[in-house]
């Protein structure tokens, strides 16, 4: 798939690159001798951990490097829809193997062409993309912290996640669902989050990767500093893949902003325009 087909899929989630209340200066933010955001500042704690509140957007690509994955030329679409801010894991979850070893069940790797003919994403549909290719997104998500929960509210398309860290375990006969019943606990300074209770309909990246009911997906949030959030994501579905997938990926603190809005489906256009899905 083209790079220029990735942007137009998405086009549906085109947003402003600049947030509402810019510039509008965050409570305890550190501040530099010339009074801007202290990114390598330490990481700020509440109720003994470290906080992970704050608007974050994954970071992005060294430049050149999708090309040099995935080839051809990655070009801009529109202002807040730019292939080139999203991490090459959302382009492909397999982008650190070899072309033909990834691990992918045959069936799954047969879906996954079709679906690259088609184009016909969960997002066409005005439907959420899931855990965790939504953090691999160039859009930003905020996190709430409190002592038993953590909330996070995702700009595109206006979902939201829970992770609780009350102790409670993950539900054993969950109703399917795009984002899945997430648990922590803290290991030290580091989250650990359990997600399970997906539904089969998301995607597992761009090119179309099925994901099934069997959907494991455990995280490790670490926030270094003030200014980068490190999470490493392990992927474990057998019905699609052959062994569990592990990624990581930094996210950047986007210091006194905020998210907007966003519902897809007061306007989503983009379905007239793309091939008819493949049976």
């Amino acid at each position: 798939m083209s790079f220029r087909a990735v942007g137009f899929i998405f086009a549906s989630a085109t947003l402003s690159a600049n947030a509402q209340w810019l510039n509008y200066p965050a409570r305890g933010t550190p501040l530099t001798k010339d009074g801007k955001p202290n990114l390598s500042a330490k990481a700020p704690r509440i109720f003994g951990k470290p906080d992970l509140s704050g608007v974050w957007q994954v970071e992005p690509p060294q430049p050149g490097e999708l090309e040099r994955l995935f080839g051809g030329r990655v070009v801009k679409q529109a202002e807040g829809d730019d292939p080139r801010t999203f991490s090459k894991y959302f382009h492909s979850l397999f982008a650190d193997f070899k072309a033909g070893e990834e691990p992918v069940q045959p069936h799954a790797a047969a879906l996954a062409e079709k679906r690259r003919i088609a184009m016909d994403n969960p997002m066409s549909h005005c439907l959420p993309l899931g855990v965790p290719g939504i953090e691999l997104i160039g859009f930003p998500f905020k996190i709430f912290q409190t002592r038993d929960e953590i909330v996070v509210f995702y700009e595109v398309s206006g979902v939201f996640r829970q992770i609780h860290t009350d102790g409670r375990p993950l539900p054993k006969n969950p109703f399917p669902s795009w984002m899945g019943y997430s648990s922590g606990r803290w290991d030290g300074d580091v989250l650990v989050v359990q997600t399970t209770g997906f539904n089969d309909q998301g995607w597992m990246d761009s090119r179309g990767h099925p994901r099934s009911e069997q959907l494991r997906v455990q995280e490790r949030f670490h926030r270094r500093d003030f200014g980068h959030l490190e999470i490493e994501a392990t992927i474990d579905d057998p019905k699609t893949l052959t062994k569990p997938v592990t990624i990581k990926f930094t996210e950047l603190l986007l210091p006194n902003t905020d998210i907007l809005e966003h519902f897809c489906v007061e306007g989503e256009r983009d379905r007239a325009h793309m091939p008819t899905a493949i049976p």
